[in-house]
C-alpha cells in the first residue's frame, strides 16, 4: 500500500514543490495545493455530480418498476435493463469517477505527509536514518508518537521525524545534506498563526500559549468543516428525495460519527494532516454546492433527453455492441433464472446436491464452450475436470 502512495505521490510532490517555492509557508502551500488538486479532479467530480443526478431523475420510473415485478426478480432486471439502454444511463456510471477520485487522493495524502520526501527532496537513505533516529528518541523520551516507535511503513513518519527534530534538535546533527539545518528551516515555515503544523496538538500542553490554543483548534475545526459537509447532503438529499427513508437513520449516525472520528484521529497526527482535511472539506463543501445549484431540474431533465439522443444515435450505429452493465445484466438475469429452476430436474424431480452442484458445473462449462467458440478461442476440456 505504502509504494502505491509513494508512486501516486510523485507527479503531486512536483506541484506541491513548485507551490512551496512561490509561496514559502507550508500552511499557504496547502490551502493553493488542496485548491489546485480540487480543480484538477473537477472534471470528474462533474461527471460524478452529472451520472448522480441523472439516476435520481429516473429514481420515479425504477420504483414503479421495482413495485410491478416484486416477485420477478428475473423481469424486474430486464425491465430495468431496458429502461437503462432506453435512457442511456449506465448506473455504475458515477463509480469509476469516484474511484479515479479515490485512487489520486492517494496522491495528495501523500505529499501532505511527506514533505522531506516530495518539498525538500532528501534523499532516501537520510530520511530512513532520520527516521530511525526519531523512532530511537520516541521510545526513549515518551514525547512524540504517543512513546511509540516510528517504523518505515508509517505514513507519517516524517512528520513524526520533524516533531522530534523540534524537540531534540541536537540529535540530528551528524546527519548528511546539512539534514537538520534544512529541516530546521522549512519547519520555521511549517506554520500557521506561528502555530508548527508538525506538532501534534493536545488538550493537555505543558504549557496554554498562543501556540498551544491553535493546534487544539485545528481537529475541532476538522471535525466542524466535514460536519458542513455532511449535514449540508442530508439536506441536500431530502429536497431532492424526500421519500427516501431506506437505511436513513443508519446513514444520518454514520454522517455525524465520521466528523466525531475526524477530531479523535486529528489528535493523533500532527497539525498539518488537520489542517489539511479543514481546506479539503471546504473546497469539497464549496464544489459540491456549486455543482447542486447548477444541475437544477430543468437543467437535468435537458442534460437527460441530449444523453438519451445520443445513446439512440450510438445504438443505431452500433446495434451490435453493448455496454458492460448490459453484459453483466443479463448474465446476472442468466443466472437467476439458472438458480430458479436447477433445483429441480428435466423430469421435475427435486434433486440433491451433488446433483444441482453437477449440473451447475455442467452449465458453466457449456457457457465456457460457447464463450470460446464465439471469440475463436480453444476451449481446453481438461479444465472441467479441474473445476470439479
Amino acid at each position: 500500500m505504502n509504494s502505491l502512495y509513494d508512486i501516486i505521490g510523485i507527479p503531486f510532490g512536483y506541484l506541491m514543490s513548485w507551490i512551496y517555492k512561490l509561496v514559502p509557508n507550508y500552511a499557504w502551500a496547502i490551502i493553493i495545493f488542496t485548491l489546485v488538486t480540487k480543480l484538477l479532479m473537477f472534471p470528474i467530480n462533474y461527471k460524478t455530480q452529472k451520472s448522480a443526478a441523472r439516476m435520481q431523475l429516473l429514481q420515479p420510473k425504477l420504483q414503479k418498476l421495482q413495485k410491478s415485478f416484486s416477485n420477478n426478480p428475473t423481469r424486474l432486471q430486464e425491465e430495468q435493463q431496458k429502461l437503462y439502454q432506453e435512457e442511456g444511463i449506465n448506473p455504475m456510471g458515477s463509480c469509476l469517477p469516484a474511484f479515479v477520485q479515490m485512487f489520486l487522493l492517494f496522491g495528495v495524502i501523500d505529499v501532505v505527509y511527506k514533505p522531506i520526501t516530495h518539498i525538500l527532496h532528501i534523499t532516501k537513505s537520510i530520511r530512513t536514518a532520520a527516521i530511525s533516529k526519531a523512532s530511537e528518541l520516541a521510545e526513549k523520551f515518551g514525547d512524540v508518537n504517543g512513546g511509540n516507535a516510528i517504523t518505515n511503513g508509517n505514513l507519517r513518519n516524517e512528520l513524526l521525524t520533524m516533531e522530534s527534530l523540534n524537540k531534540h534538535p541536537d540529535e540530528f546533527n551528524n546527519f548528511g545534506e546539512n539534514f537538520r539545518e534544512v529541516v530546521t528551516s522549512f519547519s520555521d515555515n511549517f506554520t500557521v498563526l506561528g502555530a508548527n503544523l508538525g506538532k501534534t496538538p493536545t488538550l493537555h500542553p505543558a504549557e496554554w500559549n498562543s501556540e498551544a490554543v491553535i493546534l487544539m483548534l485545528i481537529p475541532f475545526l476538522a471535525g466542524l468543516s466535514q460536519l458542513l459537509v455532511s449535514l449540508y447532503s442530508m439536506i441536500h438529499q431530502k429536497k431532492v428525495n424526500p421519500t427516501a427513508q431506506a437505511g436513513g437513520g443508519c446513514m444520518t449516525v454514520m454522517m455525524l460519527l465520521m466528523p466525531i472520528m475526524s477530531i479523535w484521529f486529528a489528535f493523533e497526527v500532527p497539525a498539518g494532516v488537520g489542517f489539511y482535511w479543514i481546506w479539503s472539506s471546504i473546497f469539497s463543501f464549496l464544489v459540491t454546492l456549486g455543482l447542486n445549484l447548477y444541475f437544477t431540474q430543468d437543467k437535468i431533465v435537458a442534460i437527460n433527453e441530449k444523453e438519451k439522443e445520443k445513446a439512440r444515435i450510438y445504438a443505431e450505429k452500433h446495434p451490435e455492441k453493448k455496454t458492460f452493465m448490459q453484459r453483466m445484466l443479463e448474465q446476472q438475469a442468466a443466472l437467476e433464472q439458472q438458480n430458479g429452476t436447477s433445483a429441480k430436474s428435466d423430469s421435475g424431480e427435486k434433486m440433491s446436491r451433488s446433483e444441482q452442484n453437477k449440473q451447475n458445473r455442467d452449465a458453466i462449462n457449456e457457457a465456457r464452450r460457447k464463450m470460446a467458440e464465439k471469440y475463436g478461442d480453444i476451449y481446453d476440456e481438461s479444465n472441467e475436470n479441474d473445476d470439479q
